[in-house]
């Protein structure tokens, strides 16, 4: 599953894909129904779709949901028969019957969507499965109170349409105490009472952990199976999943005085040994980390100094051993001492952007020991 190979990529991505198979198990283990789901659109929130699928389906999961309609194309051929992928954004005009050869299910998020897809299915003569997405407070995606009444009450609007489930999404649920969560919950709760006996799904990552009043039939985790906190502020649950590591160039002794970097945004204090390392914005390390990022060896803590450029980023080691620091050295930048959330705070972003950011430069080697089993 390498993308680049180790010798000639500057730097290296390890994902692990046993951890995000314990932790979509400890997630189903905390939902109600016992029923849970993998978000793995953006390519599996930048991880690799395919591989991610297919290790959660070997755990036992059916259920994958991504945005796109090519997404779901590409998942779709290296997925089992019986399991289901959920087109969230719906189905483009025009590209309704693509969704069917692909054996796709499309969340219908709008009037129009519906009369396409029922349309559709009446032209063939067969019934289409579908979701059914309502907006229930977030005003992104789905029916308006007003539009889903209109819908159930015109006999025909759904003819042809199976609906497998009515859909809603939490916009506050990494708020525990947000109001919008009992709002949005009590909006949902009258939405699907139009449905009577379809099943309900509302939860995300952070949903699962508003309780079992959010759980409904069906929970769609993303962020925290790659090992997002689902809760800030709180301890994190999930277990690290990814790893990056980047390649010392070369180091060079930088005296008091001197520059590094542009704009000479960091002055060397004191005579420093500074390492160039092969990783930059253009590979997904964002700049906003200038100044702020850290690199590791071991337990060494060592601070980035200097702008992040596009290809390189400048490392200050003159905390360690001149010999323990040379070409070819792998820095950790991602590790489980520096995971994915801490690395958003010092970006002044969240652990999904940093995730989704990382590019193809680097060496991807996919980490299984066997435990992607059904429990």
């Amino acid at each position: 599953m390498d993308c680049v190979n180790s010798n000639t990529a500057g730097a290296w991505l390890s994902i692990d894909l046993d951890a995000i198979c314990d932790n979509w198990r400890l997630l189903r283990s905390l939902v109600a129904s016992g029923n849970c789901a993998a978000v793995v659109k953006a390519d599996a929130y930048g991880l690799g779709a395919r591989p991610v699928a297919a290790a959660l389906y070997r755990a036992g999961c059916r259920h994958f949901f991504v945005a796109h309609l090519g997404e779901g194309m590409v998942l779709r051929s290296g997925l089992a028969p019986d399991a289901v992928v959920y087109v969230m954004h719906g189905v483009p005009p025009g590209a309704e019957p693509d969704c069917v050869a692909h054996g796709l299910v499309p969340v219908l998020n709008s009037c129009q969507q519906i009369a396409a897809w029922g349309e559709l299915a009446r032209d063939r003569g067969e019934t289409l499965a579908a979701v059914v997405q309502v907006d229930s407070g977030m005003a992104r995606l789905g029916l308006s109170a007003a539009e889903l009444l209109q819908v159930r009450q015109n006999a025909s609007a759904l003819q042809g349409i199976k609906v497998n489930f009515v859909m809603s999404h939490l916009a506050c649920a990494d708020d525990p105490w947000h109001p919008a969560n009992r709002s949005q919950l009590a909006r949902f709760e009258a939405a699907r009472r139009l449905f009577p006996g379809v099943p309900a799904t509302l939860a995300n990552s952070s949903g699962i952990f508003l309780g079992a009043d959010y759980h409904f039939d069906l929970a769609r985790p993303g962020a925290a199976l790659y090992g997002v906190a689902p809760v800030p502020g709180q301890p994190n649950p999930m277990k690290a999943v990814v790893r990056l590591q980047a390649k010392v160039i070369q180091t060079r002794t930088v005296l008091a005085g001197e520059g590094v970097g542009y704009s000479f945004s960091w002055v060397a204090p004191t005579d420093s040994r500074i390492a160039t390392v092969s990783v930059g914005y253009a590979d997904g390390y964002l700049r906003s980390l200038s100044g702020r990022g850290s690199a590791w060896l071991g337990e060494q803590e060592l601070p980035l100094v200097g702008r992040v450029s596009m290809d390189t980023v400048t490392v200050d080691v003159s905390a360690l051993p001149e010999h323990t620091v040379q070409p070819g050295t792998l820095l950790d930048l991602m590790a489980p001492q520096h995971p994915v959330d801490a690395v958003a705070e010092r970006a002044g972003t969240i652990g999904y952007e940093i995730l989704t950011a990382l590019g193809t430069r680097y060496h991807r080697s996919y980490l299984q020991a066997g435990a992607c089993h059904p429990a």
